[in-house]
């Protein structure tokens, strides 16, 4: 059998092959916490690769509402798409062969790229930003960087927007044309404080020109005449929307990175 056509995740023949196409199961994400099903979906003699995550294999977490995960996936999405940043491969949520569920458009990380590094001594080199020191073995630590990429510093300010609680390595997908994109985002858009991310390298420092400009346009998208809020209606409880909007607000009022709050903990764990 073939390879699927890989077809650009920007695409808007992206997105209505994921809607409307026919899902085709091939196989299951093993690593996945939730069920996760690697598939092919084929419409209009097109066809790609994809994850499906039926919202019937969602593991039950103590702090999110069951069954919501799939949800806060496309909300990422739908945020992300109104950055213009695209950072988010396409998502919907639509029904497939074991009910009602997440479907992502497949991206092939490029298997050369390095954002995450272990190193010795006490400061980042050049080109490396910190986050935090790790126990490495016999009572070793090692200094956690990753790397000083514009690409990862957009993808922080979203994951402050959307409250990501859990940014790990492996949620980050570089790919061989030059986008980067994050994946896995079930845990997001609590009403509280739960960032928890390895993109800290740049916490507390000024956002930068283009962020603002980004943020003043999620500031009017999520206002009352704004096309982004309804969207999010469809996906997310109007006290998670609201929570959106005031972090949006604080990010523009700082007019900085947000820093590790002390009530949660910053850093995901494994970090991969």
């Amino acid at each position: 059998m073939s390879a699927p056509e890989r077809i650009p995740p920007r695409s808007v023949t992206g997105a209505a092959l994921l809607a409307e196409g026919e899902l085709t199961v091939r196989g299951r994400i093993r690593d996945a916490s939730n069920a996760a099903l690697y598939c092919t979906v084929a419409y209009d003699g097109q066809e790609a690769a994809c994850v499906y995550k039926p919202v019937a294999g969602e593991r039950p977490l103590w702090d999110f509402p069951d069954g919501t995960l799939a949800e806060r996936e496309v909300a990422a999405y739908e945020v992300s798409e109104a950055t213009g940043w695209g950072l988010v491969p396409p998502t919907v949520l639509r029904d497939g062969p074991y009910g009602e569920g997440m479907v992502q458009l497949w991206v092939e990380a490029a298997p050369d790229a390095e954002l995450l590094a272990l190193v010795d001594g006490e400061e980042p080199e050049p080109g490396w930003r910190a986050i935090g020191f790790a126990e490495v073995g016999e009572g070793r630590t090692a200094l956690l960087v990753h790397a000083d990429d514009e690409r990862l510093r957009r993808l922080a300010v979203l994951d402050a927007v959307i409250n990501n609680a859990d940014r790990k390595g492996g949620h980050l997908l570089p790919t061989a044309d030059g986008p980067l994109y994050g994946i896995d985002h079930g845990v997001t858009f609590h009403v509280e404080n739960k960032l928890r991310t390895l993109l800290w390298g740049w916490a507390g420092e000024p956002l930068t020109p283009e962020a603002v400009e980004v943020l003043r346009g999620l500031k009017d998208a999520l206002g009352d005449e704004g096309a982004l809020g309804p969207r999010l209606a469809r996906l997310l409880t109007p006290a998670e929307i609201d929570a959106t909007r005031a972090r949006v607000e604080a990010l523009l009022a700082s007019g900085k990175h947000p820093e590790p709050s002390g009530e949660w903990p910053a850093i995901p764990w494994p970090p991969v």
